[in-house]
Order: C-alpha cells, then sequence, then structure tokens
C-alpha cells in the first residue's frame, strides 16, 4: 500500500471513528436521559458495579445472581477512580449509573477501534501496488 493510499486509510478510519463516536454520545444522552433506572439486568450489575466503585472487594458481598467475572467492574474503577482524583469529583458523581454506564461508551469506541485493527490484519493485501 502506498503512503498515499496509507494517509488515506488513516483518514477514513479517523472519520468513522469520529462519528461512531458521535452516534454513541448522542444514544447515551439519549438514553440516559429517558432511563434514569437501572434497566435490564443493571439491577444486578449497577450494585455490584457501585460496590466495586466505592472500594468493596469482598466475595460475601457479591450478588449470586451474577455470573460474570467482575473484569467490567474492575476497569470501571480503574477508569472513574482517576477521573475524581484528576477533577475533585464525589463518589456519588463517580460511582453513579450516567459515570459507570458511560464505561460501556468508551468500551464501544474501543471495540471498533479492535475490528478495524482486525480487518486490517485479515484483508489481503495488494502485493502489485506495493
Amino acid at each position: 500500500m502506498g503512503a498515499g493510499m496509507a494517509q488515506l486509510e488513516g483518514y477514513y478510519f479517523s472519520a468513522a471513528l469520529s462519528c461512531t463516536f458521535l452516534v454513541s454520545c448522542l444514544l447515551f444522552s439519549a438514553f440516559s436521559r429517558a432511563l434514569r433506572e437501572p434497566y435490564m439486568d443493571e439491577i444486578f450489575h449497577l450494585p455490584q458495579a457501585q460496590r466495586y466503585c466505592e472500594g468493596h472487594f469482598s466475595l460475601s458481598q457479591w450478588d449470586p445472581m451474577i455470573t460474570t467475572l467482575p473484569g467490567l467492574y474492575l476497569v470501571s474503577v480503574g477508569v472513574v477512580k482517576p477521573a475524581s482524583w484528576i477533577f475533585g469529583w464525589s463518589e456519588h458523581i463517580v460511582c453513579s449509573i450516567g459515570m459507570l454506564r458511560f464505561v460501556n461508551l468508551l468500551f464501544s469506541v474501543g471495540n471498533f477501534y479492535l475490528l478495524y485493527l482486525l480487518f486490517r490484519k485479515l484483508q489481503p493485501r495488494n502485493k502489485a501496488a506495493s
């Protein structure tokens, strides 16, 4: 792939990632306004994530209705806690429904990037153009 083609691909990717982030933010905003209380499986996951966010990692406080590993909770704490230190936010704000949902928005953008990397890896390259 020539340098010009690679640069063009970079522009396309940046535009697609920006559009994905914008649409995700708009959807996040609309859902957050419409659904202020936990919905679907958030009734189990949100209290557990908030316990982790508050620093309560004890197995005795684990909700037996949750059958997944605590990876998302741990990553959420790793994302929102530094934000509280940097911006001086209270624990109430940092461990709120909106903030914990926002972590999922970040994951969606990260997944978009991972899919792009997979696509580039699997995409057959035109050897003649090199």
